[in-house]
Formats: structure tokens, sequence, C-alpha cells
């Protein structure tokens, strides 16, 4: 397999997670209305319940890789993603709606840790870097899609298709994996299945300050985005009445975030991971900054809403695949534990800041600006640490 296949295929296997969150946007306020749920905020649990499922199953799929190889348990979490995908599609309440987006989200976790583990088997340091940035940019296509595959669906049929149609997708990813891709895993690396190794190698994963301090930084980072994702059809129709607009202005911002990751993939070998990753939190934070000054003098005019917005998420193209990558530097020995430590965390944590963000919609952008400055400021707070205060060193320092 050639170098751009195996990105392309590690770029479609992440992005069965992306599409499982962002094809459902449009469908939201359709699914409240079909299933008898009341509040508009309580339609948010369709992307909390699958995150839930996505962060929790992480734990297992990580230890899994490193003792039977990439392969096996990826494609059983890919199967376990294509039931629960047809399930939902006849889901008869809510609650059993959510109960399947929890068993889509465990199916789905394996295309985030495994991916991440047979990206760190080939690749390490600036390599691993640059490669994740160009599977991330890949991965970033689907958020300027999917919204609006999902509002193209529902103009020939109901939210239930939007579920037949991620189904088919699980299928023809996991076709092309199980097809093309051979074991990653050296066999001297596998580490065997038991409480006693599976906790040291815990240990080894929470006892690493860089390793933890940026798996720290980024859950923050990430919990923006997840509070956004909760809240973006709320903001779009809700506050600037887009309609069927909507994934329009998705994909535009979508757009700065994969536009990101490709200068990123072809800047980290000349100014490497930390300068690019720190000059980008500090953007961040001054670009949310600003937004949320804004906000607080009433609703900010959607052009500069949607420009600030854009900026903020450009930053963060340069953020995510760089904090990733220096929290898996130090820890390829145990990748696959390594990756799903990291990858809970992330997403547990980061999926409950964005729900509590989610939760805070009022009708107006001021929360999430306010989310999106405070998770900024945390997150330069662990970097800070990790790197024992100084920031923008080219070099890995001792851990």
């Amino acid at each position: 397999m050639g170098k751009m296949e195996f990105i392309a295929m590690m770029a479609m296997l992440m992005a069965l997670n992306a599409l499982a969150i962002d094809i459902m946007l449009p469908g939201l306020q359709e699914i409240g209305a079909s299933l008898g749920v009341e509040s508009e905020n309580h339609r948010q649990y369709v992307i909390s319940a699958y995150l839930l499922g996505f962060a929790i199953a992480q734990l297992a799929y990580g230890p899994l890789a490193d003792r039977f190889g990439r392969r096996g348990p990826m494609l059983v979490g890919l199967g376990i993603y294509i039931a629960a995908a047809f399930a939902g599609a006849i889901a008869p309440t809510f609650a059993s709606l959510l109960a399947m987006r929890v068993l889509h989200g465990i199916g789905s976790a394996a295309t985030r840790v495994i991916t991440v583990s047979i990206i760190r088997d080939v690749f390490g340091g600036r390599q691993m870097a640059e490669a994740m940035s160009l599977v991330m940019m890949v991965f970033m296509i689907v958020p300027v899609i999917a919204p609006g595959t999902g509002q193209v669906i529902m103009l020939f049929g109901e939210w239930h298709l939007i579920f037949v149609f991620m189904a088919f997708a699980g299928i023809a990813v996991t076709a092309w994996m199980a097809l093309r891709l051979p074991e990653t895993l050296d066999p001297a690396d596998k580490r065997p299945f038991n409480l006693r190794s599976i906790g040291q190698a815990f240990g080894i994963v929470l006892g690493n300050r860089v390793a933890l301090c940026y798996t720290l930084a980024s859950t923050f980072i990430f919990g923006s985005l997840f509070g956004f994702i909760n809240s973006a059809q709320q903001v779009y129709v809700g506050i600037y009445g887009l309609g069927t607009m909507f994934p329009v202005a998705f994909a535009a911002v979508a757009a700065f975030m994969a536009l990101s990751s490709y200068l990123n993939s072809r800047l980290v070998g000349r100014f490497g991971m930390r300068r690019l990753s720190h000059t980008a939190l500090i953007g961040f934070m001054t670009v949310s900054g600003i937004w949320f000054v804004l906000s607080l003098f009433g609703t900010i005019p959607f052009p500069l809403f949607l420009l600030l917005f854009a900026l903020a998420m450009f930053q963060f193209g340069l953020i995510g695949s760089n904090f990733n990558a220096l929290a898996m530097e130090p820890l390829g020995h145990v990748a696959g534990t390594a990756s799903s430590v990291l990858g809970f965390m992330g997403t547990a944590g980061g999926g409950t800041i964005g729900a509590l963000i989610g939760q805070a919609f009022n009708g107006t952008t001021t929360p999430l600006a306010a989310g999106f400055v405070s998770v900024a400021a945390m997150g330069l707070v662990f970097v800070l640490i990790a790197e024992r205060g100084k920031l923008f060193q080219p070099h890995n320092k001792p851990v």
C-alpha cells in the first residue's frame, strides 16, 4: 500500500466518526418532532449519547489492539458501527434511539483508537504529525459535506434514511480496510491482555507529564468543538435564520479547518509541532476573546460572527493533530493502550465540557464564546505545565 492510499484509508476510518456526528445535525429538529422531544436543548442528547459510548469504549480497544493486533478489533468495532446504524433507522422511541447512539459510539471508538495506533506503528515524531495532519485534512472534508448530505437525504425521505446511509458508508470502508490493510503491530510489541499489564500501561501513560498534560489541553480545546456541534443548529437556524442554508455555513468553517490541517502538514517539518500549536493556541484564545467581548453588546452580525468563528477554528486545525502527536510521541511502546487512554480522556472530558457549553445556550452566542475563551485558557495552563513554563521550544524536553 502506498503512502497516499494509507493516509486516505486512515482518514476514511476516522471520518466514520465525524460522519456519525455531523450528518445528524440537519435532522435534529425533525428527530425531535418525530419522537416527541419537547425541549430544544434535549435534542442535543443525540450527539451526547453517541459521545458517551464513544468515550467509554476507547478504554477497551487500546489494550485489545496491543494484545491481538490492529485488524481484528478494528473489524469488530466496524461491525458494531454498521449494526447500530441500521438499528437506529428503526428505533421507535427517543430512548431507544439514544441507546442505539450509545452503541453506535461504542463501535466507532475503534476507528479513533486503533487508527491512531496504526499511524503510530508506521510513523514517529514530526513524520507522525505530518501524517496526522494529512489524515485530519481529509477527515475535515466530512464536516464540509456531511450536514449538506443529511439535508439532501431528508429532501427525499425522513431522518431514518440518514442512519441507513451511515450503515452503507461503514460497509464500504470496512471492505476497503479488510482487503488492503495488513497487520501493523510488531509481534515484539504485543502485550498480554490482563489487568496487571493493562494497569502498568495505564500507569505509563498517566505518569508521563508531557503525554498527560497535552491530553488534558487537547481535552479542553476539543470541548469547544463539541460545544459548537451541540448548538450549531440552534445558532445557525435559531439565531441567524439560515434555514436550509445551515449546512453551507457549517461547511465553510469546516473548510477552514481542513485548510489549516493541510498547512500544518506542510509546515510542521520546518517549524515543529510546538511552535505551530503554541502559536495557534494563543491565536485561538485571542480571537475567541474578541468574539466574547463583541457578543456582550448584542447579536453579532452574521458575516462578522462567521469570520471570527472561522478564524478560531482555523487555529483549532493547527492545534489538534500536533497536540495528539505530542501526547503520543513518548508512548510508542504502548501505542494501543496510550491511544485508548488519551482518547477516552479527550472524548469523555471534551464531550462533557461540550455538553455543558451546549446546554448553556440561551438564544445568544455569548455562552458559546465564553466557553471558547475558558477552554483556551485552561489548555494554555496545561501546555505550560507540560513545557515547564516555556513555550515555542522546538525540541522534546525530558519528561
